[in-house]
């Protein structure tokens, strides 16, 4: 019986073609002697003594690429595990925000799909803690010939919830390969991260204010946010104690992120704006910065946090290029500035401002 392939929800065309493989290689030659990569993301010495000994303020700290360092009511959550020092022939860009020998104790890994930039199994092997792995169907027999035992897969819109927290694995627009014959053979996604109902039904019934309360701190003259920021010399802001993430992992546009808009009320979107260029062979699987900023929009969230751009040579844009449309993008869009997070490696946000 043959294994079930995995599909999109959209009519999308993913596989490529040998033609047009050759297409971008022969792009790629003419355009890479004018390409820049001198700007690199700047690094911000981790706050390793506070990320050791927080088991209840929420947390973001952004280790590179995809890969997040979460903290929520008391959970360690890494997101799309990857610490390499290069990916294929390509050294990273940036080292990671926290060296992986100085990572606390995970609890829960979420990955979103099996592509090496996200699901590195030397990485996910040498973080310490008891690490439930959290994966799309179809990966699990996978993880476990690696030697994992602790994982739970799941279709899109399946949830869990771990200790008053609920994972949602929700949809995007993707594929996955990690050999010549395993071709969607597991699925692709992103992760919701909230406040489960049944574990405080005060903060569920308080959902509105708490909204009304984030947008008010956004409108707030800068004098005052100052005061809740984090000390890293960019203001940040306030969003609650329990608030709800939105990990979007990999995706192409697509209509779904209108319907992850409307089944959750997302206080922070993690979204990716990189790998995107030449946009006729990559479109389907990658969003574009403005793309990026729409899919935002669709969601409903109340802030973005870009991805995706930092650490490997994945495509043909640059870092600088893809923060460049970003902001352009942001600007046509009349998209309030505060309303994006930009990151450093090793930088952690804390969302409850205390």
């Amino acid at each position: 019986m043959r294994r079930l392939r995995f599909q999109n929800s959209d009519p999308v065309q993913t596989a490529k073609t040998m033609t047009q493989f050759k297409r971008w290689r022969q792009e790629r030659v003419r355009k890479a002697k004018y390409k820049d990569y001198s700007y690199v993301v700047p690094n911000t010495a981790p706050d390793l003594t506070y990320l050791d000994h927080n088991d209840s303020e929420p947390s973001i700290t952004w280790i590179g690429h995809s890969t997040f360092f979460i903290q929520h009511s008391g959970l360690n959550i890494v997101t799309d595990p990857v610490w390499a020092a290069k990916m294929a022939m390509n050294k990273r860009m940036a080292p990671p925000g926290i060296e992986i020998t100085d990572m606390p104790p995970i609890d829960i890994v979420l990955v979103s799909h099996s592509h090496y930039d996200h699901l590195n199994i030397s990485s996910l092997r040498r973080l310490t803690g008891s690490k439930l792995l959290l994966v799309p169907a179809g990966l699990r027999s996978k993880l476990r010939l690696k030697g994992f035992m602790r994982i739970k897969e799941f279709h899109w819109w399946e949830s869990i919830t771990i200790r008053g927290v609920r994972f949602t694995f929700v949809p995007s627009q993707h594929s996955t390969r990690r050999t010549p014959w395993d071709m969607n053979k597991s699925h692709w996604g992103g992760w919701v991260i909230e406040p489960a109902p049944e574990a405080d039904e005060k903060q569920e019934a308080g959902a509105a204010e708490r909204h009304k309360a984030a947008i008010s701190a956004l409108a707030a003259p800068k004098s005052e946010r100052a005061e809740a920021a984090v000390d890293t010399g960019e203001e940040r802001p306030v969003v609650c104690d329990r608030p709800v993430i939105y990990f979007a992992g990999d995706s192409g546009y697509f209509r779904g992120f209108e319907e992850i808009g409307r089944r959750f009320d997302i206080d922070v979107a993690l979204m990716p704006i990189g790998a995107y260029e030449p946009e006729w062979f990559m479109a389907p699987q990658h969003v574009s910065p403005e793309q990026a900023l729409q899919a935002f929009l669709d969601t409903g969230a109340r802030l973005f946090v870009p991805m995706h751009y930092s650490c490997f040579k994945l495509a043909d844009d640059t870092p600088r290029e893809a923060l460049d449309r970003l902001e352009q993008g942001r600007c046509d869009m009349k998209i309030d500035e505060e309303r994006l997070v930009m990151l450093s490696h090793g930088e952690t946000w804390r969302l409850s401002g205390r």
